[in-house]
C-alpha cells in the first residue's frame, strides 16, 4: 500500500485540487443556483473518482491493496453519475448525496491510513482528511434541512480543508518517491572504509 500510494502520489494531489476548485467555485459563484451546485458536485465527484480508479488499475497486478482506491473511485463516480442523470434533485437530496459520498470516502481513506501507519510518516494527513470527511457526512445527515446558504458554506469549508490535507499528503508522498528515485547517497563521495589505516610511526 505504501509503495502504491507513493507511486500514485498524483491521485491525492488531483483529489485535493478538484476539492479546492469545487470549494472556490461554490463560494465565489454569485447567485449559485441548485442546478449549478449539482453540476459542480458532479464534476468534482466524477473527476476525483476517475483519478482513483486509474491509480488502482495501474497497480492492480503488483499490489494486493489496489481495491481500496478502486472502491474510492467507484463511490465517487457513482455519486457523480447520480447527480448527472438526476439534475432535478432537491437541495435535501443533493446534500444527503454529498454527505454519503463524504462518509464512504472518509471510511476508505481511513482504511488506507491504517495500512500506512507503520510505513511512512505524516500518514496523519490522510487520517485528518478521512476524519473531516466522516464528521462532515455525519453533520449532513444530522442537519439535512439547514438553510441553502449555510449548506453551501459548510460544503465549501469541508472541501477546502479536505483538499488542503490531500495536497499536503501528495507532496509528502512525492518527496518519498523522489528520494527512492535518487537511490540514496552517491557512493563516490563517501570515504572508502575498506582501505587500511595509515601505518603508525615506529617508536
Amino acid at each position: 500500500m505504501n509503495d502504491m500510494l507513493c507511486r500514485s502520489w498524483w491521485m491525492p494531489a488531483l483529489r485535493g485540487v478538484f476539492a479546492i476548485a469545487f470549494a472556490i467555485l461554490a463560494l465565489g459563484w454569485p447567485g449559485l443556483t441548485l442546478l449549478g451546485l449539482v453540476a459542480l458536485f458532479a464534476a468534482y465527484a466524477l473527476l476525483s473518482g476517475i483519478a482513483s480508479v486509474v491509480a488502482a488499475m495501474r497497480h492492480r497486478k503488483s499490489h494486493e491493496d489496489w481495491w481500496l482506491p478502486l472502491l474510492l473511485g467507484i463511490a465517487g463516480i457513482a455519486a457523480g453519475m447520480i447527480a448527472v442523470f438526476h439534475p432535478g434533485l432537491t437541495i435535501v437530496v443533493l446534500v444527503l448525496l454529498i454527505g454519503a459520498n463524504a462518509l464512504v470516502s472518509g471510511v476508505l481513506d481511513l482504511a488506507m491510513a491504517i495500512r500506512l501507519r507503520k510505513s511512512i510518516q505524516h500518514e496523519w494527513l490522510l487520517v485528518l482528511s478521512a476524519v473531516a470527511s466522516i464528521v462532515f457526512g455525519i453533520l449532513v445527515f444530522l442537519f439535512p434541512g439547514a438553510g441553502a446558504l449555510a449548506l453551501v458554506w459548510m460544503i465549501s469549508i469541508y472541501a477546502l480543508i479536505s483538499g488542503a490535507l490531500l495536497l499536503a499528503l501528495a507532496f509528502r508522498l512525492h518527496a518519498i518517491q523522489a528520494g527512492r528515485g535518487r537511490g540514496g547517497f552517491d557512493r563516490r563521495v563517501l570515504p572508502d572504509r575498506r582501505r587500511a589505516p595509515p601505518a603508525q610511526p615506529a617508536h
